[in-house]
């Protein structure tokens, strides 16, 4: 079973809304956007709080802060992930769902963003523990779910055994089986094919166009991944797939670090057997976190939470371009560092929409009531993905602007013009 349990080496104060709001400022800027329509894209539609009172293994009732943020849902349904961890709050919980709204305009989905969380810590809690918060979650945004309505989905701490969970409670409150309400599930309750590596995957094929663009050759390239969850792993895997040398890798243990390149799949192999951490791990050499992340590599790929890349080292980097496979890894005040020193990067609300692009295939399988295979869904998400890669990029040309502006643009332009032809105002 695969979970969705994201490291966090590095952790700074900055403010993940503020890193997002001060992109999304500068993008309205750009398009000339009405203080109006400003007020419609930047106001979360719904804001929900919830306390959620959980009987322990050991007799004791504990109440959990839960959340849910539904951005827009202008495109359609909103849709977005469930986290389950300590750092849990509502402000990050509206930053991640606004860029759940501009992440499925930019993939053209007709999606609206969401985000959900509970303020918990999954690591100390038994399977029975969870289970009865994941239910009492579901139960108290039963008015907030539906299949036309608020699609979650796995996040940091979660993954598809809380899924299966999420469905089969709202399912009997319905009096029925509704696969459709979430995505992420096991592939015997209606998930799909390729969703479990979907975002590594689109982290890979968003990648490759970067390395294009930069006349890098991958059989000729290296890589750095910072944090080895679900996604930094199946990246890594995948980029050395396509030729490329994944010198370091990282995770909660620590970074370890190998200049002739780390055998991934042993690495992988490692991990699920040492408890899910590589400590210990005999591939490759102990490094620290800082160090992976100001690696001469060509790629640098974040894979862990929110501002990893900060004022504080952003200087130190030494990639020629960063793939976020994480949300919000690069604060907004490192932007400008970043930029003066020709590094392209690709935003995380490009390079990790591959996640949310095979979501939506597991949502209208689940509608159509039949299955695609895997090479169907490989096919369409990576032309989804390359789609998007060269609509941003060609944005970017024509603004002037770095790729995480320019997908800023073509995502609010989307969201804006739906707006206005809906009959908004």
């Amino acid at each position: 079973m695969t979970t969705y349990l994201e490291p966090a080496p590095i952790k700074d104060k900055e403010n993940p809304l503020e890193s997002m709001m001060q992109r999304f400022d500068k993008a309205v800027q750009l398009l000339g956007i009405s203080d109006e329509m400003y007020h419609i894209l930047k106001i979360p539609r719904k804001q929900v709080i919830v306390g959620l009172p959980v009987t322990m293994d050991s007799g004791e009732i504990r109440t959990f802060e839960g959340y849910r943020v539904v951005h827009s849902t202008i495109l359609g349904p909103s849709k977005g992930g469930i986290r389950f961890d300590p750092g849990v709050n509502l402000d990050e919980v509206r930053a991640l769902a606004a860029w759940m709204t501009w992440k499925c305009a930019v993939v053209d989905i007709p999606y609206g963003g969401a985000k959900g969380g509970v303020a918990c810590n999954p690591r100390q809690m038994s399977a029975g523990e969870i289970e009865r918060l994941v239910r009492a979650y579901t139960t108290a945004m039963l008015d907030v779910f539906g299949p036309d309505q608020d699609i979650p989905a796995p996040d940091m701490g979660t993954g598809q055994r809380e899924m299966a969970w999420l469905m089969d409670e709202y399912s009997k409150s319905k009096g029925m089986t509704v696969q459709a309400v979430v995505t992420g599930k096991p592939i015997v309750l209606g998930g799909s094919l390729g969703r479990t590596e979907a975002t590594g995957r689109g982290v890979t094929v968003s990648a490759l166009a970067a390395m294009d663009k930069l006349r890098l050759n991958p059989y000729k390239s290296t890589a750095a991944v910072q944090g080895f969850g679900n996604v930094g792993a199946n990246a890594a895997s995948l980029l050395r797939e396509r030729g490329v040398k994944i010198q370091a890798i990282s995770d909660l243990s620590g970074a370890y670090y190998n200049e002739a390149g780390i055998d991934i799949e042993a690495a992988m192999a490692y991990r699920d057997h040492n408890g899910g951490q590589l400590e210990g791990f005999g591939g490759a050499e102990p490094i620290s976190s800082e160090e992976l992340l100001s690696l001469p590599v060509d790629v640098l790929v974040p894979a862990a939470t929110e501002d990893v890349i900060t004022m504080r080292n952003a200087g130190s980097i030494r990639a020629k371009m960063i793939v976020e496979g994480a949300n919000g890894p690069t604060s907004a005040m490192a932007d400008d560092i970043i930029n003066d020193k020709g590094i392209m990067v690709v935003p995380d609300i490009l390079a990790n929409a591959g996640g949310v692009t095979v979501s939506y295939f597991e949502w209208v399988q689940n509608r159509i009531g039949y299955k695609w295979t895997l090479e169907r869904i490989n096919r369409r998400s990576d032309r989804i993905m390359k789609d998007a890669f060269n609509k941003v990029y060609k944005t970017s040309q024509q603004y002037g602007v770095s790729l995480r502006i320019a997908a800023y643009i073509v995502a609010i332009d989307k969201v804006a013009s739906t707006y206005k032809f809906r009959g908004g105002f």
